[in-house]
């Protein structure tokens, strides 16, 4: 019998649904946009989710316990912003596409009233606009009756990649709730490494120099742009979705004069904390943009499961109901003033 029911939003491929049904949820409802990320998840999940949120009414989403959205992360994080500042695009909440999707959850949340929040993002958000965009979703959550908590949280203690990420857990009943200690260290990269590796994955001559040039002259400017050959003794940098283009921040070297190499997507699954037998049934190219837009398993996992134990302390059902502020940490730590977010969120792990 499931601890208790979640919807997956935003869902990619279904990361933040392993880690909540590893925590012993079950899923009624999940919305993802991408046709590709919809095929790779139902050929994982048995069941295609619906497709864009915005079209969903709030009304026709089942009841359920946890609302969970790994809502979309280009207009918060640092190459986004760039990006899109550099063509004179709007970035953050004020990008009229993908940046106000956050509403999309606010618009169901206002109509479902679910007992809990799980929201996953770039770490960037947490400092966007001064910590000015964070603080001002809080506070829409705290006006609808939540008790928020956040945190950017490191998979480096159970996975074999150094990828930080901004956790928003919310609450529309008092809950003794806090992040958990991951611990660590974690797993090494060399630990997830395949022997006998295609050749296609091996740089050609023309990228591997092009990589090296760049870094060069980064260096020169005092950018910092580079690529990266991995450490196989310890974690990994983070995987991103342009991964796919030059393998720039995971490369691996092979040794006997060879090029290096990118990461295979089997080795991308593992690198993830996805299961091993997670099915890809797409190109490689859509595999790796899927894979880095990711929210890793056993790090929503850890943190669902303590949710579900700050919701129901003495089991399903035992939920108290009056709205509370969220008890412990230190309070200046998670105020607003003004819409403003006060401080920094704490990193874990």
């Amino acid at each position: 019998m499931a601890r208790f029911t979640f919807v997956d939003l935003f869902a990619g491929i279904g990361g933040m649904r392993l880690g909540l049904e590893g925590a012993g949820g079950r899923c009624v409802m999940a919305s993802e946009i991408s046709a590709h990320s919809r095929r790779t998840y139902r050929a994982n999940f048995g069941e295609e989710p619906l497709g864009d949120i915005r079209r969903i009414r709030a009304g026709d989403v089942p009841d359920h316990d946890v609302l969970a959205a790994g809502f979309p992360c280009q207009p918060f994080s640092a190459a986004g912003v760039s990006k899109r500042r550099s063509m004179g695009v709007p970035d953050g909440l004020a990008d009229g596409d993908q940046g106000r999707l956050f509403f999309e959850i606010l618009r169901i949340v206002r109509k479902k009233r679910p007992p809990a929040l799980l929201l996953e993002n770039v770490r960037g958000l947490a400092f966007h606009a001064g910590g000015s965009t964070l603080g001002g979703m809080l506070g829409a959550l705290r006006g609808l009756g939540y008790a928020t908590r956040h945190a950017v949280v490191g998979s480096s203690a159970l996975v074999p990649q150094r990828r930080e990420r901004l956790f928003v857990a919310a609450f529309h009943c008092a809950a003794d709730f806090g992040f958990p200690d991951l611990g660590g260290p974690g797993p090494a990269l060399g630990g997830i490494l395949s022997q006998g590796v295609a050749p296609r994955y091996t740089l050609a001559d023309g990228t591997w120099a092009a990589l090296r040039r760049h870094a060069s002259r980064s260096r020169r400017r005092g950018s910092g742009f580079g690529h990266t050959v991995a450490d196989p003794r310890g974690p990994s940098r983070t995987l991103c979705a342009r991964y796919h283009k030059d393998g720039a921040e995971i490369l691996v070297a092979q040794g006997g004069g060879k090029n290096p190499r990118r990461l295979t997507p089997r080795e991308c699954v593992l690198l993830m904390g996805f299961p091993a037998g997670f099915r890809l049934p797409v190109s490689d190219t859509r595999a790796y943009m899927q894979l880095g837009n990711a929210a890793v398993p056993p790090v929503v996992a850890r943190i669902a499961a303590a949710m579900a134990a700050a919701l129901w302390p003495r089991g399903r059902g035992a939920r108290a109901g009056a709205p509370a502020a969220v008890h412990g940490g230190h309070p200046g730590a998670w105020g607003l003033s003004g819409g403003r977010l006060l401080g920094h969120p704490p990193r874990l792990a």
